[in-house]
């Protein structure tokens, strides 16, 4: 019965062990390195995208204060002229 156990878990490592093995042999390939670049580039270029577009939100909340404090929006604010 100790034998038959201990087989079974020296086949279940092996296993385990060989499927791990070739998972990294696999990734070290030329396609597998190709498709961690381009995983990787299309992280990036999600992630510039948000910043972008987080730029350009500020960018714009920050030109309608500039605009509301000069009054150029058309309000009387401190510059703005009363017509």
């Amino acid at each position: 019965m100790r034998r038959l156990f201990w087989l079974a878990m020296g086949v279940t490592i092996g296993v385990l062990v060989m499927r791990k093995l070739s998972k990294a042999a696999q990734l070290l390939t030329p396609q597998g390195m190709a498709g961690g670049i381009a995983g990787g580039l299309s992280d990036l270029a999600e992630a510039l995208r948000d910043f972008g577009a987080d730029v350009r939100d500020a960018m714009s909340e920050r030109e309608a204060e500039l605009r509301s404090g000069t009054g150029l929006d058309g309000s009387d604010g401190p510059g703005g002229i009363t017509p």
